[in-house]
Parts: structure tokens; C-alpha cells; sequence
């Protein structure tokens, strides 16, 4: 028999900016709450004001965490210290591990239009925090879409019961085995899917209203799952939300800026290594 994960609490996410001004909404990782062990950060971009998002986020450093990009709309050109380049389309997603160190750019190439989507923050262990950085970076046309009655699922990370069998997301060999689902429920639309219990789990809502195990929750707020082994997301009148999910760490979290280690001690070394250019 299922246990159904209800709501424990509901955040209005804020209003925020980051990089150069781009102007964004912050859930995870603000004044409301700073972390949601193994995540981070939650930041949701969207507008179609091109000085909302012209300047971008220049040049800057990361350690001891993970950075995972979702475009929904527009395009932003990543550059970075391994040599690593490429463009961010539209449905495109990028989990990247900074581990030891990285300092990358995230630019628009675009001057007009809409600009949307997520950045999130996942920790890292600590036996991981000092590994070697790797990208994944997978195309839209690489990212796997479910179609069921009144739902359309992407699925960029875990899996998804299709309609003749189990879908896998592209993204693999995360510490954390974490759940990244983009859930658009037409109106009328219902969705249930399994958590592994003891996962962390959040749903935000980008658009409409999403019923999520019970409670009614609207644009821009993110509702926190308590634990359990499966998540209903349905919605009277359309709306989108992604569902994410992942495996606690349990460890002390020490964090400066784009730092995220364990110890104060090893955020000092981080800024250290970080100014003799060591990274």
C-alpha cells in the first residue's frame, strides 16, 4: 500500500537578482530556507524584459556542489575554465559538477524574447566535494517525453512509468539519485509518482495552479513533500511544475558565496586556492 507524501509547507518564492542583475525568484537558498538538504539553491528566471537578463552571469567560480540548468525558454552560451562551450536552447539542461573547482559563464545569446527557466544547487558529499569537474550536457531533443492522459512528463533525471515501459532520464551517476521531472498537466490532468522514502521532495509550480497531494498551490510558490513513497500532482485547470527529489546527505554544510564545503577551514582554503588561481 502507497503512503502518499503530503504537503508540510508552502514557500512564496521572492523576488531576487543574481549575476550581473538578472532578475529572478528565489525559493531554496533564501531568507525563508537555506537549505533543503541535498538542495541548495532554487532559482526560477522568467521574463520577456530584455534588461531583465541582458547581463547575464559573467565569470565565476564554484566548489563542493553541483549546478543543474533547465532552459525552458531563450538561449544562454556557457563558457568555462576546462575549455568547455556551448548553447542552451530551450528544453536543453546542463547538471554540472564544479567538485575541486571551475569558474564559467553564463551569457545570453539572445537580445529580445522570453528568458526562462532553473538553476538548482545540489550538494555533494564529502568525499566528492574535491573531485574532478565534469558536465553533462544534453540536448532537448535528448531529454526523454512521456505522454499520458492529460500530462506530458520531460524527464531529465530518474524514471517515469510510460505507457509500455520504465523511461530513464539522461542525466546518470549523481551522488544524490535524484528525481528532475517537468510535470505540464492539461486541465483536468493527474499524475502519481514514486519517491523513494527518505528522499528530500519539492514540487515549484512556474505556471497555473498544481494540486499537490491534496493542497492547492499556485504560481511561483514551493510546496515541501513530507516523507513517504509517492507524490500526486493533478490540476483543474492546467499548470506546470517540476518535481524534484533526492537522496539526503546529512552532513555539516559550510557555505560562502560559490563555495559550499564542510568546515569553514575548507572555505577559507576554497577562496584561497580561488585568488592563487589553484582551482
Amino acid at each position: 500500500m502507497s503512503n502518499l507524501r503530503k504537503v508540510s509547507r508552502v514557500i512564496l518564492s521572492i523576488e531576487a537578482s543574481d549575476g550581473a542583475g538578472v532578475k529572478l525568484r528565489r525559493s531554496i537558498g533564501s531568507e525563508l530556507i537555506s537549505e533543503l538538504d541535498p538542495f541548495l539553491l532554487l532559482d526560477n528566471f522568467g521574463t520577456e524584459n530584455p534588461d531583465d537578463y541582458i547581463a547575464g552571469f559573467p565569470s565565476h567560480p564554484h566548489r563542493g556542489f553541483e549546478t543543474v540548468t533547465y532552459m525552458i525558454d531563450g538561449q544562454m552560451r556557457h563558457k568555462d575554465s576546462t575549455g568547455a562551450e556551448g548553447v542552451l536552447g530551450p528544453g536543453s539542461v546542463q547538471w554540472m559538477t564544479a567538485g575541486r573547482g571551475i569558474v564559467h559563464s553564463e551569457m545570453p545569446e539572445q537580445r529580445e524574447g522570453r528568458m526562462s527557466g532553473f538553476q538548482l544547487w545540489v550538494n555533494l558529499p564529502a568525499k566528492d566535494k574535491m573531485c574532478t569537474p565534469r558536465y553533462q550536457n544534453i540536448d532537448p531533443e535528448d531529454v526523454p517525453e512521456v505522454s499520458l492522459d492529460k500530462v506530458t512528463l520531460r524527464v531529465l533525471a530518474g524514471e517515469v512509468e510510460g505507457p509500455d515501459s520504465l523511461v530513464a532520464g539522461p542525466v546518470t551517476g549523481v551522488a544524490t539519485d535524484p528525481i528532475y521531472i517537468d510535470v505540464m498537466l492539461s486541465p483536468g490532468g493527474s499524475y502519481r509518482h514514486a519517491v523513494p522514502e527518505g528522499h528530500t521532495a519539492f514540487a515549484y509550480v512556474f505556471d497555473g495552479a498544481v494540486n499537490v497531494s491534496g493542497q492547492d498551490v499556485t504560481q511561483h510558490h514551493l510546496a515541501i513533500l513530507s516523507d513517504g513513497d509517492e507524490v500526486e500532482l493533478s490540476s483543474e485547470t492546467g499548470g506546470r511544475a517540476i518535481l524534484v527529489a533526492g537522496r539526503p546527505i546529512g552532513e555539516p554544510v559550510a557555505r560562502y558565496g560559490p563555495f559550499v564545503m564542510n568546515s569553514f577551514d575548507e572555505i577559507q582554503q576554497a577562496v584561497r586556492d580561488f585568488q592563487t588561481g589553484n582551482f
